[in-house]
């Protein structure tokens, strides 16, 4: 496994090992003591998974109160994923990071607490998200920003994406909104 920073405090790009043959491929999700040593201390205490088709976009949504750190892995197909850092108090409050994560090559991003995330789908196939959280989905905490806020001009490669109606109608990225507790 390689981990690997960006600019971005605390966000940490982990690239496992991946082990081809000619049946397919083997890798290892996670492993507790590997991503200890890298600094990641990520308590898994829910698993959750998504399945979108090409064009969708989902996000950029955080948890207000009860923040969550999540490792972010693509298990079938390709996404664009973006994080922004929505921690107030941060040296890079409102600036954002994006990667693709393919199930292919295994990437994964660590987001840490605070952070609104997101991602678009890429290319014809669907692509499956697998996400493990440090704390509980608590419906009603829930916050985020939209996808095209001008103050954020994240570069995201499809210009017309599916969305959810939720979505369509966050606010757009400001300093007076509601950010989350950390």
């Amino acid at each position: 496994m390689k981990f690997e920073t960006c600019h971005l405090a605390d966000v940490v790009i982990c690239r496992p090992d991946v082990f081809p043959d000619a049946r397919g491929f083997f890798r290892e999700i996670s492993r507790v003591n590997t991503y200890a040593e890298a600094g990641i201390d990520l308590k898994t205490v829910q698993v959750n998974t998504s399945c979108s088709r090409p064009g969708v976009l989902r996000g950029m949504h955080y948890q207000r109160r009860y923040v969550q750190s999540k490792l972010v892995t693509c298990v079938a197909g390709a996404v664009y994923d973006v994080i922004v850092d929505c921690r107030p108090g941060s040296p890079t409050f409102g600036q954002w990071f994006g990667i693709e994560l393919t199930a292919a090559g295994g990437e994964e991003l660590f987001v840490p607490k605070g952070f609104a995330h997101g991602f678009q789908v890429l290319g014809k196939d669907p692509a499956t998200i697998v996400y493990q959280c440090d704390d509980y989905f608590h419906p009603g905490d829930e916050g985020g920003v939209h996808w095209a806020s001008p103050a954020l001009a994240i570069d995201w490669p499809v210009r017309n994406p599916i969305l959810s109606d939720k979505d369509a109608h966050l606010p757009p990225f400001s300093p007076d909104l509601q950010f989350p507790e950390c």
